[in-house]
């Protein structure tokens, strides 16, 4: 999978095909991730999971186009965030200047969500990413969690019309609704 990233990365069709075309061809597979030395393997995302996350990066893939500062990595791009822990988070954006994770984006799971919900966050808690967004589609709701002094804060959960927005990438605006809306009919 890393390779297929580099590949995508490297080439230069506009970000947004790159998006398009990295979830066509079928980016749900299993996966493994790092957590304090202990390797996890995570099974592949289901249909619904790979839904928001293809609506999701393609929004944010638009909005980070002019950016200088930001990218945007492929999802579940591996990210060595200590010494002995490697996160795949399903969006991430990180500075270009030092390639530092400031927002991971994690969809939850459904089927084992206490490794995102409660072993990943601690994770990002102790890492002090800058933000953080667990999406759930259990309850059709995100969480937005932003860095302090004394760690992750709470600083909304979104619902139904609510918009999802990140003031560090003005661009970027996603109704709930409609990230968790089932898929149209071609």
């Amino acid at each position: 999978m890393h390779r297929i990233w580099q590949a995508l990365f490297y080439e230069k069709t506009s970000l947004a095909d790159r998006v398009n075309r990295w979830f066509a061809n079928g980016v749900s597979i299993p996966y493994e991730e790092v957590l304090d030395g202990t390797t996890l393997p995570r099974s592949a995302p289901g249909v619904r999971h790979e839904l928001i996350c293809e609506r999701l990066h393609t929004a944010m893939a638009a909005s980070v186009a002019n950016l200088g500062s930001t990218q945007l990595l492929a999802p579940r791009t591996k990210i060595r965030v200590a010494h002995s822990t490697t996160i795949c988070p399903d969006l991430a954006l990180i500075t270009a200047a030092t390639g530092r994770l400031w927002l991971a984006v994690e969809i939850v799971h459904t089927g084992d969500h206490h490794a995102d919900t409660v072993i990943k966050k601690e994770i990002y808690e102790q890492v002090r990413v800058p933000r953080l967004w667990m999406i759930d589609p259990r309850y059709d709701n995100v969480e937005i969690y932003h860095s302090t002094e004394f760690g992750l804060a709470l600083k909304g959960i979104l619902a139904g019309s609510e918009v999802l927005s990140e003031k560090l990438v003005p661009e970027f605006q996603f109704v709930i609704a409609e990230l968790f809306a089932a898929p149209t009919a071609k």
